[in-house]
């Protein structure tokens, strides 16, 4: 694929266009949906303490109308214990012993009781129960069942409470259970002559009379609870006499309960009289209907955010996705090696920066691969003269191994043809000898002598030329060593010249690793290039370290080898020297022989003149054969070294085909990169 075209992104939601789209679209529905979810809130919080006001007041203000209610029975329970007649017949029945007489007094009481109960259509019924069971059974109601009342069980509250009204939740049917509608009750115990219960039965349409304005709201259900949580009042009758099933609200104060699985506000208000409460519930969701406009208004308002969160996101994926793509792919191309690529993005904001940073980079990059390709050339090329050098070193230390072997040979025979001399002495110290004692013996041994002194200065001479060409060896290769130190010095610049270009590359590399991190994300790609050029310099100044090192070491062992020549050459000198010196006794001593060869007569002073010769020559061999030892060690030491120098070469040989590899690596590392 061209790299101008659009590439598309194997995973989208890795693009920074998408992210910045992802983040504009849930900023704006995040901002719309939290406004709307606050003003939906809200408004229903407000809505909840408006309604939960006005249902504590209302129900304060029923609850008052029903303690008004409670009241006025307390009230007409009370006029009997006023009733001076009714007192007085109680009084009268607790000491009568006549039947017909309390027969009467129950009659009596039944009257007054007829006559409070027609005064009130409310009230059902008005019973007297006895404490004493002999006393007989008052009531106004004519199908009363008798033992129903007599062992109810709210005798004993009504007992209890000493005079005080006791009241009686609502009963279905009646306290006996025969009665067609509900009732509830008040009891009192009159102890003012014979005691009775006084339960004064009233039906319980009274509450529901007080109950039929009291509204709490759509949906709302209304409860007269008591404080055993027994339904007084209900909306609907089968709930009448049950236990209230739900949480009861705080006193005087509103709070949401729940009520078959649905969130009610729940208000109480307190009956004083019996401590009963009067709770209103109201369904939370009838509340807040109203506030179903601004949810409503809120899902309308996401969805159009939603439509204009897109729209911009679009914009910024065309905008800054789309050019980032490109550059990506640019990258790409780059780090595969193709150093041509150009973004064409022409653009005032940061991504036209980046693009231009981009083209900048690659122009910069090119140029380093250009500079870097031309230097591995001359790497090479100065690896191949190295190479072609050092053969041509290798070469002149194999002559100069040989001339060393000859030299050692020479100075063998030498040390040899000492010995040979100084045995030659101790024979003419012996002909001296024999002299003494016979003249003939002595011309014989004259002549003896002088043969072997020709012969020695024959000798002698050969010495002399082959140590000459010794020393002229030697003074060749002082100035071939010289010739190798100044290559090794060359060699030398040359590596100072890549170590600084390999530094230069480092720098390179260096800050377009900065340019790539300052690019961010974008910039990964250049970073990868980037760090291949560096981990490239990095091997190149390792690898010119190395040769530094080798080069390092030859030149120390050439050095090494320029001292110990130094050395060896005075040596030369003084051997020449001595070998001439010897020659020149030679000489002396063959005239000597033949001028006491032609003066045999005077035997006496020619013999003694023979004593200090051979005295002299005696010395002189001996100081022959040590300088031919010295020689020949000198010589070894020298065939050590050129052996050594020998290997020096070989290995600068195999450093300089190592350069060789090196500079084609590097031009094989090189040849990835595209620049024209």
């Amino acid at each position: 694929m061209n790299w101008k075209e659009w590439t598309r992104i194997e995973n989208p939601i890795r693009s920074v266009g998408m992210k910045l789209f992802l983040l504009i679209f849930c900023s704006i529905l995040a901002v719309v949906l939290c406004l709307g979810w606050f003003s939906y809130s809200r408004s229903s919080s407000i809505i909840k303490q408006k309604v939960a006001d006005a249902s504590e007041q209302t129900a304060q203000q029923t609850a008052g109308k029903i303690n008004l209610l409670l009241d006025g029975y307390e009230r007409q329970s009370m006029q009997l214990f006023t009733d001076n007649n009714f007192n007085t017949a109680l009084n009268t029945m607790r000491v009568a012993g006549n039947e017909n007489l309390i027969a009467g007094l129950a009659a009596q009481l039944n009257e007054r009781l007829n006559a409070m109960a027609m005064a009130d259509r409310s009230i059902e019924s008005i019973t007297m129960v006895p404490d004493n069971p002999s006393r007989p059974f008052i009531t106004t109601g004519s199908s009363i069942q008798k033992d129903k009342f007599v062992k109810a069980t709210f005798l004993k509250s009504i007992s209890e409470g000493i005079g005080k009204p006791v009241w009686i939740p609502t009963m279905t049917k009646g306290i006996d259970e025969a009665r067609s509608q509900p009732t509830f009750a008040l009891g009192r115990f009159l102890n003012q002559g014979e005691p009775y219960y006084l339960i004064v039965e009233i039906r319980a349409a009274a509450l529901e009379e007080q109950m039929k304005s009291v509204n709490f709201g759509e949906g709302s259900s209304t409860f007269i609870v008591s404080p055993d949580k027994k339904i007084v009042y209900s909306q609907q009758p089968a709930k009448l006499g049950t236990s209230y099933e739900y949480e009861m609200p705080d006193k005087d104060k509103s709070s949401t309960v729940t009520i078959d699985g649905t969130d009610h506000l729940s208000t109480a208000g307190m009956i004083d009289k019996n401590q009963w409460q009067l709770v209103g519930n109201i369904p939370v969701s009838s509340l807040v209907k109203d506030a179903k406009a601004i949810s409503t208004l809120t899902w309308i308002m996401t969805v159009v955010a939603a439509l204009i969160a897109g729209a911009i996101g679009l914009v910024v994926v065309l905008s800054v996705g789309r050019p980032l793509g490109q550059l990506r792919t640019l990258m790409n191309e780059g780090e595969k090696g193709n150093l041509t690529v150009r973004s064409t993005i022409r653009k005032k904001d940061e991504i036209g920066q980046v693009s231009d940073s981009f083209n900048r980079m690659m122009e910069e990059i090119t140029g380093l691969v250009r500079q870097t390709n031309l230097s591995a050339q001359e790497v090479l090329a100065t690896a191949e003269a190295l190479t072609e050098s050092s053969h041509k070193t290798a070469g002149a230390a194999k002559e100069i191994a040989v001339a060393t072997e000859e030299i050692a040979t020479g100075a063998t025979n030498l040390a040899t043809e000492s010995e040979r001399g100084t045995d030659l002495t101790v024979r003419i110290g012996t002909q001296v000898q024999s002299v003494i004692d016979s003249n003939n013996e002595m011309g014989q041994s004259a002549n003896e002598v002088e043969q072997a002194s020709r012969k020695g200065s024959d000798y002698m001479g050969t010495l002399i030329h082959k140590t000459g060409q010794t020393e002229e060896m030697t003074r060749s290769m002082v100035e071939k060593v010289d010739k190798l130190k100044e290559s090794t010095r060359s060699i030398r610049k040359i590596l100072d010249v890549l170590g600084n270009m390999t530094k230069q590359t480092n720098i390179l590399s260096l800050n377009a690793t900065i340019e790539a991190a300052r690019a961010g994300a974008a910039g990964k790609g250049f970073m990868v290039v980037a760090d291949e050029i560096r981990k490239l310099a990095d091997q190149s100044r390792q690898s010119i370290g190395v040769v530094g090192e080798i080069v390092e070491n030859i030149q120390r062992e050439i050095d090494e080898t320029v001292a110990v020549l130094s050395k060896a050459y005075p040596i030369f000198r003084e051997q020449i020297e001595s070998v001439r010196e010897a020659n020149h006794i030679f000489l002396t001593v063959q005239n000597n022989m033949t001028g006491f060869v032609s003066r045999l007569q005077s035997a006496t002073d020619s013999v003694k003149q023979l004593e200090s010769a051979q005295s002299t020559l005696s010395l002189a061999m001996t100081n022959v054969s040590a300088v031919a030892q010295q020689s020949s060690a000198t010589s070894e030491e020298v065939a050590s070294l050129s052996n050594e120098q020998l290997n020096i070469s070989d290995g600068l040989v195999q450093l300089s085909n190592r350069l060789e590899a090196v500079s084609g690596q590097l031009r094989e590392s090189l040849s990835r990169f595209t620049v024209s």
